[in-house]
């Protein structure tokens, strides 16, 4: 029987308005709103298969897109980013706090957002400006040559991402208007390294019949926070990352045990919820380790999130006089975890409650993770892992 038994509960959105530091956690709470959203539309659209996603880097090229906006369309993009349950005297340089945040050295996350426009197209300077200075990009405009086009974009994922990214062989989709593309990239350190003498190949249990081996990392004295939830009836466990990041572990108590009832609990307030509650405990400790990667679209899931109307007749007469609309989203990332780490011992700061039990905590089987940024709140990746193989 567990010691930590944890009832949490969504709470109130406006309630981060409480925090000193409002602004960026403010926009890091809606944002991420916006990715648990994305997550679970990709989740429902592939059910048998691991989703793995940076939805910061889309929801970043839909805030910038939204500068060329009139109000109608703005306001469209604004409430599916939930700008509109904020105040907001000036998101955009808010934003660009935010990225500048959650993207520095320390983090060992790298990400970037762009937007892509038809070939001849006129844009307006008056759009140029702001996007530059708040998000750090400027548009690519398309030659109309499909393989110069996308040597170019290849480029410039790879110029951003530090060649961490494979080269897209995928080829230009036709009739574009505007793409959006986010890409993403992060590789993770442990507060405390995992010693690879105890990594090992062992089981991964697919579903009640089916396992697979997969290098398993290991520590029989594992420090991390934990908590038991028995709504979702799952054990959560977090562990921390070099550059005030964390991982959010949700490992259900049954291999069988569908995961909705967990990805649909997944909010910014639910999560906050969490980081309070966890206890800090010893544990033996499995993890898988990872490396995946996706690279696809994701314009039907962006279509679902209230967002049809970018795709039909929307006003983006602040970029250009002419009729255009969003007809594409793409998206690229990558992610991995290993035995590296900092240190080979907790920080001396985390003391683990006092236990009577032997508690295990092993990732040996279909779980869903969340990669946060601790400084604002910041939801960077989300993946549903059935399978750590990758395939």
């Amino acid at each position: 029987m567990q010691t930590f038994v944890l009832l949490l509960w969504t709470g109130a959105l406006l309630g981060y308005g409480s925090c000193e530091n409002t602004s960026l956690e403010e926009l890091a709470a809606v944002v991420s709103n916006f990715g648990y959203d994305l997550y679970r539309v990709r989740s429902r659209e592939s059910p048998a298969a691991n989703v793995l996603l940076s939805p910061l880097s889309v929801a970043t090229a839909l805030s910038a897109l939204s500068l060329g906006a009139e109000q109608r369309t703005e306001g469209s993009i604004h409430r599916a980013l939930y700008y509109d349950l904020i105040s907001k005297p000036d998101i955009h340089s808010t934003y660009k706090g935010l990225l500048a945040s959650v993207t520095a050295p320390e983090k060992n996350l790298k990400s970037a957002s762009r937007i892509v426009f038809e070939r001849k197209l006129r844009i307006k300077a008056s759009f140029v400006a702001p996007l530059e200075k708040s998000y750090g990009t400027r548009p690519r405009i398309l030659t109309g040559n499909n393989h110069l086009d996308l040597q170019e974009i290849n480029n410039w994922v790879q110029a951003r991402m530090k060649g961490k990214i494979a080269r897209s062989t995928r080829e230009m989709p036709s009739g574009i208007s505007i793409l959006l593309l986010g890409v993403a990239y992060f590789k993770g350190q442990w507060v405390t390294k995992f010693d690879s003498r105890k990594t090992s190949l062992d089981d991964f249990h697919l579903d009640e019949e089916r396992t697979v081996k997969v290098p398993m990392m290991s520590d029989p004295k594992a420090i991390l926070r934990y908590g038991l939830d028995s709504d979702l009836n799952c054990k959560i466990a977090q562990l921390p990352l070099t550059g005030s990041m964390s991982i959010i572990f949700f490992l259900p108590l049954k291999v069988t045990q569908n995961l909705t009832i967990i990805e649909e609990s997944l909010t910014s307030e639910f999560i906050h919820d969490i980081d309070r509650e966890l206890k800090t405990v010893q544990a033996v400790l499995t993890i898988p380790k990872l490396k995946l990667s996706y690279e696809g679209e994701l314009t039907k899931s962006v279509q679902e999130l209230k967002l049809q109307s970018l795709f039909d007749s929307p006003d983006f007469s602040k970029i250009t006089g002419k009729p255009i609309k969003l007809t594409q989203v793409e998206h690229r990332n990558g992610f991995e975890w290993n035995e590296d780490g900092a240190g080979t011992t907790p920080s001396p700061g985390l003391q683990p409650a006092h236990l009577t039990f032997s508690l295990d905590y092993h990732l040996n089987q279909p779980f869903i993770f969340v990669l946060r940024d601790t400084d604002t709140g910041a939801l960077l990746f989300i993946g549903k892992i059935l399978d750590p193989r990758g395939t």
